[in-house]
């Protein structure tokens, strides 16, 4: 594979294979091929970290059986957790293949879903629940791409059976998510079935292995290790293969002690120094008597300061943690500027305050220092005050944050990017409320990951709120448009 044709391939004389497989690649392409040419009927599994060439060596295999079978009425199916982008880029991957190897004139696009090469065909579907996919026979090959989001109950019902007829060999392609998953389930039972009859099944290359053959792409997961850092969801299942708990608190201790500054609260800003703000706004409900205001929703403004170093004084600080809070570590970057260091200088927090006299503190408190952006809660009754808060400081320095599940999923791994990579920092211990309650809620904050690598963080309510949380994860947002400050001039008229 990936150097040579393959059977039923010829290429044009002098013409030169421009996707050659890697060697891992070649080895897990041959095992699909071997159990899929002798009618094995195998059950592999591959895990490739992500950008690794996963489903380049699922259509140079697609491609290799439909020409070694060109001509008999068969078929070979591949299915994904959607049918738009996911299967259709498999689709445009394969066909891409065959006009590369010059067989475009006997292959034929058919009902948006089918390439045919000759007779033989392979077959695109959407494995989403509400999927009619019933009828079709996979005597070739059964794929299942990004195995780790295709709902088990429904393959095992409507996919798995195609493969009956022909005891076609099925492969389950992706990256692992949590334990649950249908790759997780069949990579345990591959992994069972190689220690009993020593038959090699489970295929896994993580980032490192990738980038032996790939020296460009190492220094990118590198760059990804040192922004998001070692312990982020999306790193450890993406690039270093490794599946997540499903349930658990959001930080552990040692991301709590990198959230943990040196530096004094403050009162007021300083001259020269740039401001950026959270808001996460509570309700204007009024508490039952007796209720002791214990379980009361509080707004609270998270304001931070934004520093922004110089890249030559970024450093590594050691194995587990590649860069150095103070200052960042290299490789930080948001576009063409690194993104800030974030020191937590201030917090207030109002509880049972109407809102007309909230929303004036509030302005008052954001122009006293002059914050270069805001990001506010605007979820419910916080979309019209964002919308006061605009009009009375400006459209371009409040950033309504709609909570919605995929926002408030990004704005978890974003938090957990700021703080696994050193650019996040909370004032020192000040005897406060405000720097007890912070504590609390970043120690009782939990995080749940959901098969659509999504996530949720809370404090769940019989331990309180989690208002200084989203705050925070709110100042992180606003910091990413945030610049630093340039010094400015006059000329002077002669």
């Amino acid at each position: 594979m990936g150097r040579a044709a393959g059977p039923g391939i010829k290429r044009r004389q002098g013409q030169r294979i421009r996707h050659a497989l890697r060697p891992y690649q070649v080895e897990a392409g041959r095992a699909i091929l071997d159990s899929a040419m002798r009618r094995l009927g195998l059950t592999i599994t591959i895990e490739i970290a992500r950008q690794g060439g996963k489903n380049e060596l699922s259509a140079q295999v697609e491609l290799l059986l439909l020409a070694s079978h060109m001509l008999w009425d068969v078929q070979a199916v591949k299915c994904a957790p959607t049918f738009r982008p996911q299967a259709l880029i498999s689709l445009r991957r394969l066909w891409s293949r065959i006009q590369d190897v010059g067989l475009a004139p006997v292959a034929s696009k058919e009902e948006g879903h089918i390439v045919r090469l000759g007779r033989a065909a392979q077959v695109f579907l959407s494995a989403e629940p509400e999927a009619n996919v019933v009828g079709h026979t996979a005597h070739l090959l059964l794929e299942v791409d990004e195995a780790q989001g295709v709902d088990a109950e429904k393959f095992n019902r409507d996919f798995r059976p195609m493969a009956a007829a022909a005891n076609a060999t099925t492969v389950y392609y992706g990256t692992p998510w949590d334990g649950a998953s249908l790759l997780e389930e069949m990579k345990e039972r591959s992994l069972a079935l190689e220690r009993r009859d020593g038959l090699r099944r489970h295929f896994r290359y993580d980032w490192e292995e990738v980038a032996r053959y790939n020296p460009a792409y190492g220094r990118y997961v590198e760059q990804e290790r040192q922004r998001l850092g070692e312990s982020h969801p999306l790193f450890l299942t993406q690039y270093c293969l490794q599946p997540l708990s499903t349930k658990g608190r959001l930080l552990t201790t040692a991301q709590r002690a990198l959230l943990a500054g040196s530096h004094s609260r403050r009162a007021e800003p300083q001259p020269g120094e740039v401001y950026v703000a959270g808001l996460d706004l509570a309700g204007e409900e009024q508490f039952s008597e007796g209720s002791g205001g214990r379980s009361r929703d509080a707004t609270v403004l998270t304001i931070a300061r934004a520093l922004f170093p110089p890249r030559s004084n970024l450093r590594p600080i050691g194995p587990g943690i590649h860069n150095n809070p103070r200052p960042i570590g290299p490789g930080i970057q948001q576009g063409p500027l690194q993104e800030p260091l974030l020191e937590v200088v201030e917090h207030q927090a109002f509880v049972g305050e109407l809102h007309d006299e909230l929303l004036r503190r509030l302005s008052g408190l954001l122009r006293l220092w002059g914050v270069r952006r805001v990001a506010v809660d605007a979820t419910g009754l916080g979309e019209p005050l964002a919308r006061f808060l605009a009009g009375a400081l400006g459209d371009d320095l409040v950033i309504p944050y709609r909570f919605t599940a995929e926002s408030k999923s990004r704005l978890g791994y974003g938090l957990l990017a700021a703080i696994n990579s050193g650019r996040l920092r909370m004032y020192i211990q000040d005897g406060s409320p405000e720097y007890r309650e912070f504590w609390r809620q970043v120690e009782r904050a939990r995080a749940e990951y959901r098969p659509n690598r999504t996530m949720s963080f809370f404090v769940a309510p019989a331990e309180g709120h989690d208002d200084y949380l989203m705050s925070l994860a709110l100042a992180v947002v606003a910091a990413q448009d945030a610049r630093p400050r340039t010094a400015r001039g006059r000329l002077r008229e002669e």
